[in-house]
């Protein structure tokens, strides 16, 4: 069995492919200077945007973000999973692409998984041939006629028909115990109860799962069927029945329609998120193609991250009664800690009794969408919405309720300037200062919260004590989660002694160090530990450690390798990132100015280490902040102990 594509081989490959070349074949390029452009072909533009290095081997575009190396530009524009890029691209080449060994256990999952998306992919070959030829497909063609569904688009999402019966499938497939016991493993068949597992003559162990059902194949992100939902006909129960989890299926990971939206458009301005699958069929027959639905659970961080790796923007339609106002509900607090500058995030409740399937009927696909346009709320008026609902802001007991309600949320948003930006809608809704917040903050994360020890107070005639530990500290803690900035900026700096001014660049210090050592690698040698940093949840900073680590056991690589490396090993997501800062101005355009005009000053290295010293600056302000909190709270604590905490942190100072 086929193992990895060895990374040596990728790094081979993309330094023999002409990326020129290969996008010319599919996109009418001009050169343009020393580079390339055409209009994009991942969005639509009249103006180009697209631009082509032949130097750094890599596309980007200027109006909708997209860029990558030459196997990247394939998956996108061919629509291919990675290791078929790699195989076409190596066939311009006129290359094989090897493997690697796998080791006795991975070979042996890899076989099963191989087995089972092989099974699957025939049991959706066989619904759809019986909803096409099956005596008693009448009933279902019938149905889906009613539901307003064409033939075209039944076939592009694969519908089909498990007949009445209780073994049709496994007739089909199973004609050996092994097999059924392979439709058991791939969630399509059941195990009798009254089954002790031994063969016997004529004696069947197993039942089909779905029957007199209309199929809906479940794809995943290379569009192998690997589970399936099923509507019932009849009058039996549950009405929709999904798939158990397999050992290729997770529904927590997956999207109904997803695979079908991005068969779709070649560039997903937003996906609609919906409950069900025939909400998200009927969409598409009203020429709405951008639908997906989860698979029988609620809205999870999975299904946020995987929806937005493919748009900017998502929009949640949900029924307007209780059960979708709960859905949407936890939908908004999956999404929060996904909610980058640059996301979007919108809800539309259905008026009661309405779901997305019956309204479009009724209102067709243009007026279904303009009542998006006109009716969804944006995440933050949805949330300030959904919680004031039966609180009076006009009482000073409504607007403490909403900022205990609304304050925890906040703080799952990841920092930038939208967390800035809400914070400052909770703070006017409220009339609450952004200490005050900061503090329900607190108050409600801990379940348990405790006071600290009474100070011993002067008697009468004695003089002044001096500042206690909470006093001595309290004034040196970091700005709150409001006061946080993506761009540095002298006002907001911490104050210390440099040689140089403040950052001439505007971007976060994780963020600038990444674009700094990917056009100097070299910077990577004055890092000794990368685990000196304290990561705590900074995706940035997290990052910058493993570009450092990369750097550091592989100095050699260049950039468009470094691009082909992190694609094959990292998330979507992360190589977005390094593309964005690659060719950042912040950078780039400092360096292409100061190499024309020795007047003005380029110097990553003393750049480099500024941001290094903001960074352990932050960290001695976030330890300020863990020790205050640790005398706030530490009640079992006597005063002597409280004043040796602190001559700790006065240790740590110097």
């Amino acid at each position: 069995m086929a193992g990895k594509i060895p990374q040596h081989f990728i790094d081979d490959l993309l330094a023999r492919a002409d990326i020129v070349e290969l996008v010319d074949s599919r996109v009418k390029l001009r050169k343009t200077g020393k580079n390339y452009s055409a209009c994009c072909p991942f969005h639509d533009e009249k103006t180009p945007s697209f631009t082509v290095s032949a130097d750094k081997q890599f596309y980007y575009c200027f109006g909708c973000g997209a860029n990558g190396n030459a196997i990247g530009f394939l998956m996108e524009y061919d629509r291919l999973p990675f290791p078929e890029a790699v195989e076409k691209l190596a066939a311009t080449r006129g290359l094989e692409v090897p493997r690697e060994q796998l080791a006795p256990g991975q070979e042996k999952r890899q076989r099963e998984s191989q087995s089972l998306y092989q099974l699957t992919e025939k049991a959706a070959d066989y619904y759809r041939e019986q909803l096409r030829n099956h005596p008693a497909a009448g009933n279902a063609v019938a149905y889906l006629r009613n539901r307003g569904l064409s033939g075209e688009i039944a076939r592009d999402f694969g519908i089909g028909l498990a007949p009445p019966g209780w073994d049709n499938l496994l007739n089909a497939l199973a004609d050996t115990p092994e097999k059924a016991d392979q439709l058991e493993l791939a969630g399509l068949a059941i195990r009798r109860q009254d089954s002790d597992g031994n063969t016997k003559p004529n004696a069947r162990h197993h039942y089909d799962r779905f029957r007199n059902r209309i199929i809906f194949p479940i794809r995943d992100q290379r569009g192998r069927a690997i589970a399936f939902g099923g509507r019932v006909l009849g009058d039996d129960k549950p009405k929709y029945l999904n798939s158990p989890e397999t050992p290729i299926f997770h529904k927590s990971r997956e999207l109904y329609g997803l695979w079908e939206a991005r068969q779709a458009n070649r560039n997903l301005e937003r996906l609609i998120v919906v409950e069900g699958y025939m909400d998200v069929v009927a969409l598409a027959q009203f020429d709405i193609r951008c639908a997906v639905a989860t698979l029988g659970t609620a809205c999870g961080e999975d299904h946020i991250q995987l929806a937005f790796r493919h748009t900017s923007e998502l929009l949640f339609c949900f029924d307007g009664d209780r059960a979708g106002r709960a859905a949407a509900r936890r939908a908004l607090e999956s999404a929060l800690p996904q909610m980058q500058d640059g996301r979007s995030l919108r809800f539309l409740l259905l008026p009661e009794g309405e779901d997305p399937d019956t309204l479009v009927r009724q209102l067709g696909g243009e007026r279904f969408q303009q009542l998006i346009k006109e009716q969804s709320l944006p995440l933050e008026d949805f949330l300030f919405d959904l919680l004031s609902e039966d609180i009076n802001l006009q009482t000073m007991d409504g607007r403490a309720r909403l900022s205990k309600l609304a304050a925890p949320l906040l703080d799952l948003l990841p920092d930038g300037v939208y967390r800035q930006l809400m914070f400052q809608q909770l703070a006017s809704r409220t009339g609450l200062d952004k200490e005050t917040l900061q503090e329900v903050i607190r108050t409600e994360k801990a379940r348990t919260p405790q006071q600290p020890h009474p100070q011993p107070t002067a008697a009468p005639g004695e003089p002044n004590q001096a500042p206690s530990p909470h006093e001595e500290l309290e004034h040196r803690t970091p700005p709150e989660p409001w006061q946080r900035d993506n761009n540095f900026s002298e006002s907001a700096a911490p104050s210390y002694n440099s040689p140089r001014r403040q950052s001439q660049y505007l971007l976060p210090p994780e963020r600038m160090l990444i674009a700094l050592l990917l056009h100097h690698p070299e910077l990577a040698a004055q890092i000794e530990n990368p685990q000196q940093f304290p990561i705590d949840g900074n995706a940035d900073l997290a990052l910058f450690i493993q570009l450092v680590e990369l750097y550091k056991s592989r100095p050699q690589l260049n950039f468009y390798q470094l691009i082909g490396h992190w694609r094959a090993h990292h998330s979507a997501e992360s190589c977005d990132t390094l593309a964005k800062l690659a060719i950042s101005p912040l950078v780039s355009v400092a360096r292409q100015l100061a190499q024309d005009d020795s007047n003005l000053e380029y110097d990553p290295h003393t750049e480099f280490n500024d941001c290094l010293l903001r960074l352990k600056q932050a960290a001695d302000k976030q330890r300020n902040r863990d020790l205050l909190d640790q005398l706030k709270n530490s009640a079992q604590l006597s005063p002597e102990e409280q004043l040796a905490l602190l001559a700790n942190w006065r240790k740590k100072q110097n």
